[in-house]
């Protein structure tokens, strides 16, 4: 905050300066860094369901940075508990701070066979390390658990 006094008059007047960032910190918010981690959150719906059935994943990044870098271009993997695993890369441009944005939402649908508690795992991945992941659990009931 900047005082500044002032004459007008012949009386003294006062100014004050403030900078945005003092009126966010006073209002008790905080100042967005621009290399603030985004959350993973998973929901897999429905999350019981009759063999057999198709139940889609949705995982979204929330809050954070929209050019979070570590979460540029990443591979995506989904595990779907059953023995089946799904990954993909995208083709990137080359990151450019301060303009390149992350992905934000990743959808995929996967089908059931057999009845069982499912634990599905996304995780977001450069090379082989594992940058953040998610789990959410599917119930499926019916359906033959020996089917020959």
């Amino acid at each position: 905050m900047t005082v500044t006094r002032f004459y007008r008059d012949g009386r003294l007047f006062l100014g004050v300066a403030v900078s945005l960032a003092t009126v966010l910190h006073a209002a008790g918010q905080k100042d967005s860094p621009k290399n603030e981690r985004p959350s993973l959150s998973l929901r897999v719906t429905p999350q019981t369901v009759i063999a057999p059935a198709r139940v889609t994943g949705n995982a979204e990044l929330k809050g954070g940075s929209n050019n979070f870098e570590d979460y540029y271009c990443v591979t995506v993997e989904w595990e779907w508990d059953d023995g089946t695993l799904s990954q993909s890369t995208a083709d990137c441009d080359p990151f450019e701070p301060g303009k390149t944005e992350i992905r934000r939402r990743y959808t995929s649908a996967h089908a059931y066979q057999r009845a069982g508690a499912y634990k599905v795992s996304f995780r977001l991945k450069k090379k082989d390390k594992t940058l953040a992941m998610a789990t959410a659990v599917v119930q499926v009931t019916g359906g033959d658990p020996f089917p020959y």
